[in-house]
């Protein structure tokens, strides 16, 4: 709670007369406005200004006053003044030298409502908030295009001259850079030539104040705000793409295939390798190889003769060539299973028996998603939350010059005149590392019990073959009660398991991380010996975390069969394999990746759909506009493909217990299923004939 703290005073929405909610900036308090929230709307439209509020932390810099720009604050309302300006241009050429003592984060900076241009025939100014003598209104301000030189006292604009504000003069034309006003290192020639005539200092031109401030825009961190503002801009692409379009075509999939099993695996193929390409061809587009509506820093119309590159354009351009090599791949390996596509049918045909016989299958997995979508939405706000948490602090700058005219003392003043930071404790990167933890943790664990759920009525529906007493429940019955033993026997087991995956995951993705900063730091082992060691760890950590995979998924399937622990139901799951692999194998592995890429069709529609909407003009206009589609198109593949696990699950699920029930059954009959159904004798049993006869293996 620390932590929300730093953003949000506490309020309580019980109270009828609560009036007031602050945002804490710092060490100030910051109101967002008054007003009733004793209701449903008033606390909606409370959490949306919240919401705004921290896109706008992380979307927007400060000023040297550390206010936000685009929000509301106590003392100044800069709802309307979303871009960030430095008034002092050699401040900030100061800034990009490599032997300097500025940092561009001590310029001074104030909030304007578009990025200024010099003009061709005089001297135009940009003058400081108008505050103390200055009797000017905010919107009278802007009115002016922040110019009021001509109110200026003689000691005011001698200190103006000598770039000390409170006016400052506009010498370089500026271009709206992510929402910061880029200057363009090539001065106005008539502009320089009157600010010489009327005196002022000599003003610095060169290309370093044009990379200054590109640097800092295009910084690491940076860029990371800018990517986590740009999914909490979008949040309806997100509910729309990521939970309504995979839900609706997860569940078309499951009807189709339990009507046309014969026709959905050539389906799915020829689908896959269609929106795959499409996805591809959209990141060319963005990425600026096809057309010109290429990912651009510059926000709103610009001379077009003005290029500005930011990292997001040279992401997109890497995912682009990732989407080719693999659209490559998958054509090549889709030509070389179409001869083995007909073996999946014989595998689905089982599946789709299983789901017509007991109904209820199709309509369970929408309790595992309302759980997960309702998570998920807490989980994102919460992820806001973190990602723009931080104190807002005045920098350390007593080294260098940073004096200005403060209007409110009447005086040139050399204190308090640094800017400001956002900064970040520690603690706060370890509860972010933790949060993305938890997120993949519990996304394993609704999927898992899901699947087990599924695991326990296909269980159900196998061995209740033969028994005529069984036959009237297995439409509904046997899903709800394998969920009940799942809630009051299994769940122990359910989060072990997906605790054990999620742990192996973060680990190799840690020591991937370390392994690519020694690579870019240049501190690679240069020996062979430190190199193989590299790769075989990589390689055995790999190989470690698919086998708990595979062990955890049967291990779940023999739990819902046996009812047994985690642990006794993995090492049972483990003998029945290791004593049918060629049974199971010849017979699952092309159904398996049938699968796969139906919840890849699923998951790459729903990252097409994205690209669509975020095409649109809402989120191409500059308030919304996101800086690059990457990252929430990829939330919507990932969300996607969360939700055609869920829903694949019963496909999946129902082959792997079946086909597991069967050796099971055989092993307890001596080698004679006694409960398996017709279809999955004819598929299972002359598999086992040929393979007898061919002498490949022989049972015991």
């Amino acid at each position: 709670m620390a932590i929300y703290r730093e953003i949000l005073t506490p309020y309580n929405l019980a109270r009828a007369n609560a009036t007031l909610a602050f945002v804490e900036v710092g060490n100030r308090e910051k109101p967002f406005g008054t007003g009733q929230i004793d209701s449903f709307g008033s606390s909606y439209y409370l959490w949306t200004k919240v919401l705004i509020f921290i896109i706008h932390r992380l979307t927007y810099g400060l000023d040297y006053e550390g206010n936000v720009c685009g929000s509301s604050h106590r003392h100044r309302d800069l709802t309307q003044l979303e871009l960030r300006y430095w008034l002092n241009p050699n401040q900030v050429y100061e800034s990009g030298l490599k032997d300097g003592e500025t940092t561009l984060a001590n310029a001074r900076t104030i909030c304007l409502l578009d990025c200024p241009e010099p003009s061709d025939d005089t001297l135009s100014w940009v003058c400081d908030y108008p505050d103390g003598e200055i009797r000017l209104k905010m919107d009278d301000w802007i009115d002016r295009n922040y110019d009021y030189f001509e109110f200026l006292t003689p000691e005011m604009r001698n200190s103006s001259l000598q770039l000390q504000g409170p006016c400052y003069p506009l010498i370089f034309p500026t271009v709206n850079v992510y929402w910061s006003c880029q200057y363009i290192a090539r001065a106005s020639n008539s502009s320089l030539r009157h600010w010489e005539q009327m005196g002022g200092v000599s003003i610095q031109e060169d290309m370093i104040i044009d990379k200054s401030i590109r640097r800092s825009v295009n910084s690491r961190a940076s860029v990371l705000k800018r990517y986590v503002a740009d999914v909490g801009k979008s949040w309806p692409v997100l509910i729309v793409c990521g939970g309504l379009v995979p839900l609706f075509l997860s569940i078309v999939w499951l009807l189709l295939i339990r009507h046309f099993v014969a026709a959905m695996p050539w389906i799915t193929v020829v689908l896959f390798n269609t929106l795959l390409i499409s996805v591809t061809i959209f990141y060319y587009l963005k990425a600026g190889w096809i057309g010109d509506d290429a990912v651009t820093p510059i926000i709103g119309e610009h001379d077009p003769y003005i290029h500005v590159y930011g990292r997001e354009l040279t992401h997109v351009r890497i995912v682009a060539l990732l989407m080719t090599f693999i659209s490559a791949v998958a054509i090549l390996t889709s030509i070389a299973i179409i001869r083995r596509i007909l073996m999946a049918t014989s595998v689905l045909k089982v599946a789709a028996k299983v789901i017509g016989e007991v109904q209820a299958l199709i309509i369970f997995p929408a309790i595992p998603y309302a759980m997960l979508a309702i998570f998920y939405m807490f989980w994102l706000s919460a992820a806001l939350h973190l990602f723009s948490s931080g104190q807002v602090v005045e920098n350390n700058c007593n080294n260098t010059n940073c004096c200005a005219y403060d209007l409110a003392l009447k005086k040139v003043n050399c204190e308090h005149c640094c800017g400001y930071s956002i900064r970040y404790t520690p603690h706060i990167t370890v509860a972010i590392f933790f949060h993305l933890f938890g997120c993949y943790w519990a996304t394993q664990f609704f999927i898992v019990s899901s699947a087990t759920v599924i695991a326990g009525s296909v269980a159900s529906y196998y061995w209740a073959q033969g028994e005529e007493e069984a036959s009237p429940e297995i439409p509904f019955l046997p899903v709800f009660a394998s969920m009940k033993r799942l809630a009051r026997y299994n769940l122990g087991s359910v989060a072990l398991g997906s605790l054990v995956v999620s742990f192996v995951e973060s680990v190799r993705f840690i020591l991937e991380a370390i392994r690519r900063r020694t690579k870019v730091s240049g501190t690679r082992p240069d020996h062979w010996l430190g190199r193989m060691c590299n790769y075989t760890s990589r390689g055995c950590l790999k190989s470690v975390e698919w086998t708990i995979k595979s062990a955890n998924r049967n291990a779940y399937i023999m739990i819902a069969i046996t009812g047994k622990r985690f642990c006794k139901s993995s090492a049972i799951a483990t003998e029945l394999i290791r004593n049918n692999i060629m049974r199971i194998g010849k017979v699952n592995v092309i159904g398996d990746v049938i699968l796969f890429l139906g919840k890849l069709c699923v998951s790459l529609f729903s990252a097409l759909f994205g690209f669509l909407m975020l095409d649109s003009h809402k989120y191409r206009s500059s308030h919304n506009k996101v800086s690059s589609p990457l990252l929430p198109v990829l939330a919507c593949w990932a969300l996607g493909y969360v939700v055609a696990t869920l829903f694949f699950a019963v496909v999946e699920m129902s082959i792997d217990t079946i086909i597991l029930s069967f050796c099971q059954d055989s092993e307890e009959n001596e080698g004679t299923a006694q409960h398996a159904p017709s279809l999955l004798l004819e598929t299972l049993g002359s598999n086992h004939e040929e393979e007898v006869t061919d002498d490949r293996f022989h049972t015991v």
